[in-house]
């Protein structure tokens, strides 16, 4: 174990990440996995635990909090009237068969490709929030059966490999589509229920060699990083939700964007060092 002065700040960066990751999961519809998979990840390895499977801890009890996180976060935007049920419901099944496909893609890659993965996708969401235009269109409406199931269950599947709710690519997808940009965040968070609840429980069952793992692991999802991880979500993701339906987005979508990019180079390099 390591000794009380590295535990310490360690316990420290995790809760304010995670705070983080509640904020910027209400008030972007991302799901704050995209904040916590690289904290969890610094935090382990500066631990000591450096397996091949430790990118699949990081995302899966990343997945684990996004549970929490999104159950508040659309209480939240519901209380406002601002998530579209209909598209809820038509997309939720392609996209939690997406990540149960995820799922078992993700016990099969090891932590290089999987940081490799992360960083690519990671760099694409960076310059869409970096350049996106709002009034940028591609469709008067959302799609239809057939197309809707495999763009459904490419978002679940994409969203695993990152260990995120899905927003990073579901907003852009709904606001190309003509769908508000509230609406699209508020409904945004239901497809992160969509991806984290199933992912995470099929994670319970993909164990860890118990030489290469840290203490406190059910499957893949480790229990200490997930209590520490929703500890401040809880708090944090209706705060965003708040702030989502009263502040100028612009900004912060761009400072948010080179936050996204730099954790995106980041993680290549370590895929590759």
């Amino acid at each position: 174990m390591p000794d009380l002065a590295t535990l310490v700040p360690l316990v420290g960066l995790l809760v304010v990440s995670s705070a983080f990751a509640g904020l910027i999961a209400g008030l972007l519809g991302v799901g704050g996995g995209i904040v916590l998979v690289p904290a969890f990840l610094f935090t382990f390895e500066t631990l000591g635990f450096a397996s091949p499977e430790l990118m699949q801890i990081c995302l899966a009890t990343s997945l684990a909090t996004i549970i929490i996180t999104s159950m508040r976060s659309v209480a939240a935007h519901h209380r406002k009237g601002a998530v579209d049920w209909d598209i809820l419901k038509r997309w939720a099944p392609g996209i939690a068969l997406g990540a149960i496909v995820g799922v078992l893609t993700v016990s099969q890659l090891e932590a290089a490709f999987l940081k490799a993965m992360f960083g690519v996708i990671a760099i694409f969401i960076g310059l869409y929030f970096a350049f996106g235009k709002r009034d940028w269109r591609l469709a008067a409406q959302m799609p239809g059966a057939g197309l809707r199931e495999m763009l459904a269950a490419t978002i679940g599947f994409l969203s695993v490999l990152m260990g995120i709710g899905g927003g990073s690519f579901a907003v852009p997808l709904m606001t190309l589509c003509s769908v508000p940009m509230r609406r699209a965040v508020a409904t945004a968070a239901g497809f992160g229920l969509s991806i984290a609840l199933p992912s995470a429980v099929a994670f319970f069952f993909v164990t860890i060699p118990e030489t290469e793992r840290p203490p406190l692991m059910l499957g893949s999802v480790n229990l200490g990083a997930f209590v520490i991880g929703i500890s401040m979500t809880l708090i944090t993701a209706p705060i965003g939700a708040r702030l989502a339906h009263s502040v100028e987005e612009k900004t912060l979508r761009r400072v948010f964007a080179v936050f996204i990019l730099a954790v995106a180079l980041n993680m290549l390099r370590k895929s590759f060092f």
